[in-house]
């Protein structure tokens, strides 16, 4: 419904990777509308969270300036925070003061690292959510390379495996160490953890397993048992936390503060509210989808192709997605992609060395080029809608429910360009075929 005259006011509340697609999407599915889109965002600056990793270990990045992405697509681009929603006037206020209208709201404000649950690493740890902390990270990094230093990388996820080895590629003369309480790569098969370690081993990064980080000092971390390992840098990327706008404006959220949704991805509380990448809690038939990379560009494009529908009149069938792979980089020269079904488990197949390096690349470069083909056609993003796993249509996630999240809280893309990788990618599934290593896979904490 169209609350204050003839156009009809589309808000986009952050401008990472799932708020990017969304804006231009349904800037170009609703040119010939009376629709007016606006993206909010409080930097200029598109900040690629797939390879902040890169960034951290000193290596030179594209800088992509919002307004030359949006550029020819019809978006408005407001430069500021979102300070509250009110969704009963259905109005966004910023903090400059600006007050936006709007019909429909697509809430796409990402995670963020959870500095808050172990003393000492908001103080003493560095994150990898900001470029610029990230740059002057790289700074230290060579700093103490120079004199052999240590460096403690906290989190046995994704991030943490590609932090860590990209750090230790780049600065051979580091003493790297990573801490987790479980194995890391623990969502892989054993055949691409095997390839994990091996880097691992080969770059020389000492993995401290089994305890989990009691307190963050200024030069070392103090373990759970009471163990002190040196570390003139510590580097944490465990547990992601999100923004308390939602849960503050009254819209249905879960115990994380994610916003609840339907099978369309609007707020079941709120259906004018439209919540998409890791700011959402969506329920598949196979449970609840994590803030993994893949899962954030789809949602972004089914909520863009939604509104527009909705617009014209039209019915919207329930979201489907289910997971197809989990790509790691292992420094400039390596890479493990690890195949799966469409809740996340390891599937048989694996892929390594530089077909998994290539894989890799065309799912971390694919959103920019992504965002410029979505200026003029509905690009694909999207790898696998699950399958019979995806089929049934899932109840919305309870408010009091703590959905399983991994640690790494970017985005990817499955653009065309990834999708042409993994069709190539399926002749050269079992190429190779390391020794497998023990261990069953369990939740990765620090």
């Amino acid at each position: 419904m169209n609350t204050h005259g003839t156009t009809h006011e589309i808000v986009v509340l952050g401008a990472g990777y799932t708020g990017m697609l969304a804006a231009i999407r349904v800037a170009r599915r609703t040119r010939r509308s009376a629709a007016r889109v606006t993206l909010v965002n409080p930097s200029a600056r598109f900040t690629e969270r797939l390879r902040m990793h890169q960034i951290a270990a000193g290596q030179e990045l594209a800088n992509h300036h919002i307004p030359d992405l949006l550029h020819g697509s019809g978006v408005t681009f407001h430069q500021a925070a979102a300070a509250g929603i009110d969704p009963a006037a259905r109005t966004v206020t910023l903090d400059d003061g600006a007050i936006l209208h709007y019909d429909d709201l697509i809430y796409a404000i990402g995670s963020r690292t959870d500095t808050t649950r172990v003393p000492g690493v908001a103080d003493h740890a560095w994150t990898l959510d900001d470029p610029r902390l990230a740059r002057r990270f790289s700074v230290r990094l060579t700093e103490i390379a120079a004199h052999g230093g240590t460096v403690t990388v906290c989190g046995g996820g994704l991030t943490g495996i590609e932090a860590a080895a990209e750090i230790a590629e780049s600065h051979p003369g580091l003493h790297v160490t990573l801490v987790s309480s479980t194995e890391p790569g623990k969502m892989m098969g054993d055949r691409a953890r095997a390839h994990l370690n091996r880097a691992f081993d080969r770059f020389g990064v000492r993995r401290v397993l089994g305890h989990r980080v009691a307190q963050v000092l200024p030069d070392s971390v103090r373990l759970e048992n009471g163990e002190i390992l040196a570390s003139d840098l510590t580097l944490w990327t465990s547990g992601v936390t999100v923004s308390p706008l939602a849960a503050r404006a009254g819209i249905a959220t879960d115990a994380q503060g994610l916003v609840i949704t339907d099978a369309t991805l609007r707020s079941v509380s709120h259906p004018e509210i439209h919540a998409v990448g890791d700011a959402a809690a969506i329920r598949m038939a196979w449970g609840q989808i994590h803030g993994t990379c893949q899962s954030g560009m789809p949602t972004a494009a089914y909520a863009a192709d939604a509104v527009a529908r909705r617009m014209r009149g039209k019915p919207v069938r329930p979201f489907r997605f289910g997971y197809f792979h989990q790509p790691v980089s292992l420094g400039r020269k390596d890479a493990v992609i690890q195949f799966t079904k469409a809740d996340d488990a390891p599937a048989r197949w694996y892929l390594r060395g530089r077909a998994a390096v290539f894989y890799k690349e065309s799912v971390s470069g694919s959103p920019v080029p992504t965002f410029t083909m979505s200026k003029h056609l509905s690009a694909q993003v999207q790898l696998s809608k699950g399958g019979r796993a995806t089929r049934t249509t899932a109840a919305p996630a309870p408010r009091s429910a703590a959905p399983v999240r991994d640690d790494r809280s970017a985005l990817d893309a499955g653009a065309a360009r990834v999708a042409a990788a993994a069709r190539d990618a399926r002749s050269a599934r079992d190429a190779a075929a390391p020794a497998p290593v023990d261990g069953a896979p369990a939740r990765v904490t620090v």
